[in-house]
């Protein structure tokens, strides 16, 4: 694993933020551009569409390449241009990657309805837990999805078996009248008088979930 993939290792290019961040696109490779110590140097990160990373830090007053910094070569100047170097390549995987976390396709098409309905993105608050991460509204902050891996015997299941579920806000009324179904589970580590849990292992049609997000949306706009 070279360098520069430790930052990026465990996560997925989002072409849309990468787009956003200042990444001109061609023929499906993602180039950026930007100087670092005070403009002697310039760094050029190209990604692939599979989000595969490749850097390219220019002297510019010797115009050849320098790589001292991918190296164990040590001295303040060696250390400040590596440290400059690592600081953009963070920013980028902060900003324009996002957790590889959620591997079933309920979770996938969930983080895409979200996506694609009110364009907000997974928010990873945790670490040490990147199987959980959250959605909210921009308008409060307030959160209206919540998607987290556990084990089933969590929910009262009986298996130990690690598996995505999709936590969301509801009125209580309707929290409590769904619970008595079958498929459907009081809001794990969430206020169980308003959050209800459902299991994204197609036991709860799709169809039914879009309706109770878009119903846990507008309940965060409060």
């Amino acid at each position: 694993m070279t360098q520069e993939d430790g930052f990026f290792q465990g996560k997925k290019v989002n072409s849309r933020k990468l787009q956003a961040y200042g990444f001109k696109e061609n023929v499906g490779v993602y180039s950026y551009d930007t100087k670092i110590m005070q403009g002697d140097f310039q760094l050029t990160v190209t990604i692939s569409k599979k989000g595969q990373v490749e850097t390219n830090l220019l002297e510019l007053a010797s115009e050849e390449e320098y790589i001292l910094h991918r190296t164990s070569a040590a001295g303040s100047f060696v250390g400040a241009v590596r440290s400059e170097y690592q600081s953009i390549l963070q920013d980028i995987a902060d900003k324009c990657f996002e957790s590889d976390s959620f591997k079933n396709e309920s979770a996938k098409e969930v983080i895409n309805y979200i996506r694609d309905t009110y364009q907000d993105e997974l928010e990873f608050l945790w670490p040490k837990t990147p199987g959980n991460a959250i959605f909210r509204r921009k308008e409060t902050k307030k959160w209206y999805a919540v998607l987290l891996t556990v084990q089933r015997n969590k929910l009262g299941l009986p298996s130990d078996e690690q598996i995505e579920i999709l936590d969301l806000r509801n009125q209580s009324e309707k929290v409590a009248a769904l619970i008595e179904k079958q498929n459907y589970y009081p809001g794990y580590h969430m206020n169980k008088k308003y959050w209800l849990t459902i299991c994204l292992d197609g036991t709860v049609p799709f169809k039914e979930i879009k309706l109770l997000i878009d119903e846990s949306y507008q309940l965060a706009l409060k």
